[in-house]
């Protein structure tokens, strides 16, 4: 008599739904973004109704620029015979990585009407600084 062991195909036939979850609750979560450049910049847009400028944290490190904050809502209706409360809190984090001519130290950001705008500047490139290379014997 041969023994099998029927819940070892269960288990991953159970977790295989569940893999990566954890991420795709992350992006539905994210604010929405959009990416553009032209010659002079690369552009970020980011929806964040709700949120103030105030609860908004932008930082640039080592090619990387990080938008955090938090949003926190409440809203109260009151009725004759019935009452209404809503209160919704939660964090965000964005990251983007930098292209390797884009200006850390000159970025800027402004909010307007729920949506926070990101410049980047392009570096110019150093012309006219070409290196002679010594080539040696090995």
């Amino acid at each position: 008599m041969v023994e099998t062991n029927q819940t070892s195909g269960f288990w991953p036939s159970l977790y295989k739904p569940l893999q990566g979850m954890g991420s795709r609750i992350a992006d539905w979560l994210s604010p929405a973004s959009d990416a553009s450049s032209d010659k002079d910049a690369y552009r970020i847009s980011i929806e964040l109704p709700g949120v103030s400028e105030t609860d908004i944290t932008v930082t640039a490190e080592a090619g990387m620029l990080v938008v955090a904050g938090e949003k926190t809502s409440e809203r109260e209706d009151k009725g004759d015979t019935w009452y209404f409360s809503e209160r919704q809190y939660g964090s965000f984090r964005r990251s983007f990585r930098l292209p390797a001519d884009a200006d850390e130290a000159a970025i800027e950001a402004h909010m307007k009407d729920g949506v926070l705008e990101l410049s980047v500047p392009r570096r110019k490139p150093e012309a006219g600084q070409a290196k002679s290379i010594p080539v040696k014997k090995a």
